[in-house]
């Protein structure tokens, strides 16, 4: 069986990182989002929240969701990937200067684990332009997200920014 993981802050989850679970899911046998619950970061949304919202997302999207799961993890990724015998971590791509970022990884984690593969996935050109950081930007200045995000998200974004 092969299995994959596929980590982030998902501090919200967006469309692309949705695009990019569903791909997966159709090349591996089984897919972990891992979501980084790293003590030393301040997310918007705590790693509970975090973890529901992408439950919710994926079931919205018609994912495989039996052939999904999500939990937390914090330390490095290739521990996490030894733990859940995956052999790949999954990474999405929109641009050049990700590519750059992801590869450093990549050959951090190969030096690391030489064992596990990194996969990269294109993202779709409709969300090539969305990430995390960008949407709660806009979002805390009242700008309309709802097109980057999954109605769980944009829910989620939408209560803790009201709370601020």
């Amino acid at each position: 069986m092969s299995v994959a993981v596929y980590p982030g802050s998902f501090d919200p989850i967006t469309n692309g990182h949705l695009d990019i679970i569903g791909r997966a899911a159709n090349v591996f046998d089984r897919v972990i989002v891992a979501v980084l619950a790293n003590p030393r970061k301040t997310p918007l949304l705590p790693v509970e929240e975090r973890m529901r919202v992408i439950r919710e997302s994926i079931a919205e999207d018609g994912a495989p969701a039996d052939r999904i799961e999500v939990a937390s993890f914090d330390g490095l990724t290739v521990d996490f990937c030894h733990a859940h015998e995956a052999t790949a971590i999954v990474r999405g791509l929109r641009a050049i200067s990700d590519f750059e970022t992801e590869m450093q990884l990549a050959h951090n984690n190969r030096v690391l684990a030489p064992e596990i593969d990194t996969v990269f996935f294109m993202t779709s050109i409709a969300n090539g332009y969305v990430s995390s950081s960008l949407v709660k930007e806009i979002a805390s200045f009242g700008g309309d997200v709802s097109a980057m995000l999954p109605k769980p998200a944009a829910a989620a974004l939408a209560a803790a920014l009201g709370d601020r």
